[in-house]
């Protein structure tokens, strides 16, 4: 009896914890004077019940592989030079490839040893000999090249979700889809147009050298420059500088940024670099003293300053005609890292509310009917036992909702119906256990021993049933867009709670109401 009594301590418990966490999501608690009592946590709502934006991002794969044979191209160098390997600077062809010009040919069979040694993913596409001496096309291998994609995706994939974080959305979903695109939902969002540009400003951060020896208005640029548009001060455009095509570093080893008023009064964004960064920027603007350097962020040059002297420290800043709104947005990108490669929006599509109430309302209303039905029918076919599964049904729909609370989910119209469904689940364990209690009850046994014997062996039913269903939610969440995903979340929670009750709740219940009757009698 003892232990019975302690079950159903812990089973009361449970439901109290269950019943705070839950409580918080009717808005005449959520909202009232009483919320102050209760947990923070909501509900969140899905893009089709909430509305908000769907947006469809197309990733420019070969920039980010290109961007990655550049800063290979830099590091061979640097390699080269420690192994006493003449090397003209490494530079990407018209084709996205790059080429390295050889001197002195009798260091080839060098060269060729350290490309083997030092950079497995690269592969050498083409050698030939010439006036310069020799030069190598140099690509990254078929393997290298799926996984430089696969990592594309993945990283463009994170930094989109670090920004949202940051930008303050509810349960974004963000995934990846085929023919390099990235699909990113948005619920409940107020502000379309900031959030675009947050999404999807590459925030590709680059250092380049100005070439002031260059006409910008000529009509032929040397090879190994290009032109970029010069962002004013006061706002306006127009002008161009032309720079080295190949840029000196990036702003990949930024730790942190922020905005900040010089003595002027005006807004910058300052930039602080890691370890790496730091001495990669000390050591070119100790190398380009009296050169100016560009700072390019998305192809366009901010700021173009003339470097007086080494700058250690590892901090730059970033000048422009900013708003406070406009610095504070660059930060929060730079801060949570620049896209691989450049994206563009595909697709735009804003989802309203008003789709949403009325799937929330009919949902809600199949909810009830069928609950509803449940709680009269149970009481009609299995007498006290049907309120006892009653009370159960009560307590499962409790637990899902404090279990969507606590795990932050997203409710979706899917969702909904996985909460519909759960209620004909919770139900079915209750009929499972009660009609093997009428087998066992029916072959002689006592009411004591029908009990034991019904939960034990209807249990291994329940679990075997209920495990298959929650490997396929599983597999629903991990392949699943935001909709099918809420459905598996709601629907693995609803067992995991309907099992927690039909076995474990109600086994102590029927126990107690025996063990109190003197185990003479059962209705079942």
């Amino acid at each position: 009896m003892k232990a019975v009594r302690w079950r159903l301590a812990f089973s009361l418990v449970v439901f109290l914890a269950a019943l705070w966490y839950a409580l918080p999501n009717l808005p005449q608690v959520g909202q009232g004077p009483l919320a102050r009592f209760f947990p923070q946590a909501r509900i969140n709502l899905g893009l089709d019940l909430k509305g908000g934006m769907n947006l469809t991002l197309g990733v420019d794969v070969e920039k980010a592989i290109q961007n990655t044979l550049a800063s290979s191209g830099q590091d061979m160098r640097e390699r080269a030079l420690e192994d006493k390997i003449s090397l003209l600077k490494p530079r990407l062809n018209a084709e996205g490839l790059l080429e390295v010009v050889l001197p002195r040919e009798d260091q080839a069979s060098s060269f060729e040893d350290m490309l083997r040694k030092y950079y497995p993913d690269l592969a050498v596409q083409s050698s030939s000999s010439g006036n310069l001496g020799r030069t190598y096309v140099i690509g990254l291998s078929a393997a290298a090249r799926k996984q430089a994609e696969d990592m594309t995706l993945d990283q463009v994939v994170r930094t989109i979700r670090n920004r949202i974080d940051q930008f303050g959305v509810a349960e974004p979903d963000i995934r990846k889809q085929s023919d390099n695109q990235v699909q990113v939902q948005l619920p409940g969002l107020t502000d379309p147009e900031r959030a675009i540009q947050i999404v999807g400003q590459t925030a590709h951060l680059e250092f380049h050298l100005v070439r002031d020896d260059v006409d910008p208005t000529g009509m032929m640029l040397p090879e190994g420059t290009a032109l970029f548009p010069y962002v004013e001060k006061n706002g306006t455009g127009g002008n161009s500088l032309v720079l080295d095509s190949q840029s000196l570093m990036s702003g990949e080893n930024i730790t942190n940024a922020r905005p900040q008023y010089d003595q002027n009064g005006q807004i910058h964004v300052a930039l602080e670099f890691n370890s790496r960064g730091g001495s990669i920027f000390e050591r070119i603007t100790g190398d380009n003293i009296g050169r100016r350097m560009a700072i390019v962020l998305d192809g366009k040059v901010y700021s173009a300053p003339v470097i007086q002297s080494r700058i250690s420290g590892g901090k730059a800043v970033i000048t422009g005609n900013f708003t406070l709104a406009e610095a504070q947005d660059l930060a929060v990108v730079l801060r949570a890292g620049s896209l691989p490669a450049p994206v563009t929006v595909l697709e735009e599509r804003t989802v309203g509310p008003s789709l949403g109430q009325e799937s929330i309302e009919s949902g809600i209303l199949a909810a009830l009917v069928g609950a509803l039905a449940v709680v009269i029918i149970m009481p009609l076919y299995y007498a006290v036992s049907g309120l006892i599964a009653d009370i159960m049904l009560c307590f499962t729909m409790t637990l899902l909702m404090a279990g969507m609370t606590a795990f932050g989910a997203t409710l979706t119209l899917p969702g909904i119906a996985g909460i519909v469904l759960t209620i004909g689940m919770a139900v079915d364990a209750n009929v499972l256990i009660y009609e093997r209690i009428r087998e066992e009850l029916k072959l002689g046994l006592s009411p004591t021993e029908a009990v034991e014997a019904g939960f034990s062996r209807a249990s291994i039913s329940i679990t075997d049933s209920n495990l298959t269903t929650i490997i396929a939610a599983a597999i629903l969440y991990q392949f699943g867009t935001g909709p099918i995903r809420g459905f598996a979340v709601t629907l693995s929670l609803g067992i995991v709670a309907s099992m927690f009750t039909a076995i474990f709740v109600s086994r102590a219940v029927f126990e107690f109401w025996i063990q109190r009757n003197g185990g003479k009698r059962i209705s079942v």
